[in-house]
C-alpha cells in the first residue's frame, strides 16, 4: 500500500533530503490514488477535470512512498499528530481504515479531513483513534460553493456532516476549512465563520493559491490586507470578543468596523490571530505561500510587535 506524504513532512522523516524553513509539527499525509478525485473543485489539483500535477495539493508536492516506509521514519519527525487528507474516489473508505489500523501502533493523536460519510464511518474512525474532522466546506458563500466546488455534495451536506462529526466526537472537533479569495465577499466569509462557531465547529482558514492546471489558475490571491482582516474577525469570534452582527460592512460587502472599537482592538489583539489555527500540534508550514513572502499563517506567533503593523496595514480602509 502507498501512502502520499507533504514534501516538509517527507523532509523531517529523513524521507527527502532537503532544506526547509519551518518544521511541520503535524505528519501530513495524504491518501494514494492513481487517478482523480471524483469531485471537480476549480482551485484543486487533484479535481476530476484537473490538469495540474496529480502529486500537488494546494501549492505543495506530495511525493508517494510505500506505507510500510513511513511507518518507519514518521518515528523520526518528532510529530505531535498525524493528520490524514483524503480524496474522493471509490474505496476511500476501506482505504481509510486499512491506514487508521496501521497508525494505531504509533500511538499518536489523529485528525481526518474527508468529503462526507456516513455517521457509522464516524464512529468507527473514532474506535481507530481518530480524534478531530476535518470538513473541506472550502467556499465561504452559499451563492458560489456550487459553482465552485461541482461536488456531489451540497452546501447542506457539508452543514450536515460537520453537525454529525460534532455529535461523534465533540464540540470544537470538527474543523471547517475556508478559503479566502475564491470571490466571496468578506461578509460573506464572517457570516460563514460566526455559523461554523454557532453549531459547535472550529475554523481553519486558508489563502487561496491558483495552480497551473486547474479551472482558477489565472485568479488572484487575496491582498495580505485583506487576509488580515478576516483572520482578525475570526480571532474576535472564536474567542467571544465580537460577534459577526456586531460588525459594519459598506456595500459592497467589505468590513469596515469590527463593532469594538480601535482602542479595545489593541489591547486584546495578539499575534496569535496571525498563525495557523487547526487541530492541536498543527503549523501547516507555507502551505499556502513561498517560503520568501509574507506568510499568511504563521507557523508560529509572530508577537504583539506584529499586530502594530497590521492594524498600520488594514487602518488605512477600514
Amino acid at each position: 500500500m502507498k501512502i502520499r506524504v507533504s514534501y516538509g513532512t517527507a523532509i523531517s522523516m529523513g524521507l527527502v533530503r532537503a532544506r526547509m524553513l519551518a518544521k511541520p509539527t503535524t505528519a501530513y499525509l495524504m491518501t494514494y490514488h492513481e487517478g482523480r478525485c471524483r469531485n471537480n473543485c476549480a482551485f484543486c489539483p487533484q479535481a476530476r477535470e484537473s490538469k495540474a500535477d496529480l502529486k500537488k495539493l494546494s501549492r505543495i508536492t506530495w511525493p508517494a512512498f510505500d506505507l510500510e516506509d513511513v511507518l518507519e521514519a514518521i518515528k523520526n519527525g518528532g510529530f505531535a499528530r498525524i493528520c490524514l487528507q483524503t480524496v474522493d474516489y471509490p474505496g476511500l473508505i476501506g482505504d481509510v481504515l486499512s491506514l487508521l489500523e496501521a497508525f494505531r501502533p504509533l500511538v499518536l493523536p489523529i485528525s481526518v479531513s474527508i468529503t462526507p460519510v456516513e455517521r457509522a464511518v464516524l464512529e468507527r474512525f473514532r474506535e481507530l483513534g481518530v480524534g478531530y474532522i476535518g470538513v473541506g466546506l472550502d467556499v465561504a458563500s452559499e451563492r458560489l460553493y456550487p459553482e465552485i466546488k461541482e461536488s456531489l455534495y451540497s452546501w447542506n451536506d457539508m452543514w450536515k456532516f460537520t453537525k454529525d462529526s460534532i455529535e461523534v466526537f465533540g464540540e470544537g472537533r470538527a474543523f471547517v476549512h475556508l478559503i479566502i479569495g475564491l470571490g466571496e465577499t468578506d461578509r460573506e466569509a464572517i457570516e460563514t465563520i460566526q455559523k461554523a462557531y454557532d453549531v459547535g465547529a472550529e475554523v481553519s482558514l486558508f489563502a487561496f493559491t491558483p495552480v497551473k492546471g486547474t479551472r482558477l489558475e489565472a485568479a488572484e490571491a487575496p491582498s495580505l490586507e485583506r487576509y488580515r482582516r478576516i483572520q482578525i474577525a475570526h480571532h474576535l469570534i472564536r474567542n467571544g470578543m465580537a460577534r459577526f452582527d456586531d460588525m459594519e460592512f459598506d456595500e459592497k460587502g467589505s468590513i469596515v468596523s469590527f463593532g469594538i472599537g480601535e482602542e479595545r482592538l489593541k489591547k486584546i489583539l495578539d499575534g496569535g490571530a496571525f498563525r495557523t489555527y487547526g487541530c492541536p500540534g498543527c503549523n501547516r508550514p507555507y502551505y499556502n505561500e513561498r517560503p520568501k513572502k509574507e506568510p499568511y499563517n504563521f507557523p508560529f506567533n509572530p508577537g504583539r510587535g506584529y499586530v502594530s503593523e497590521v492594524l498600520r496595514l488594514i487602518n488605512k480602509n477600514l
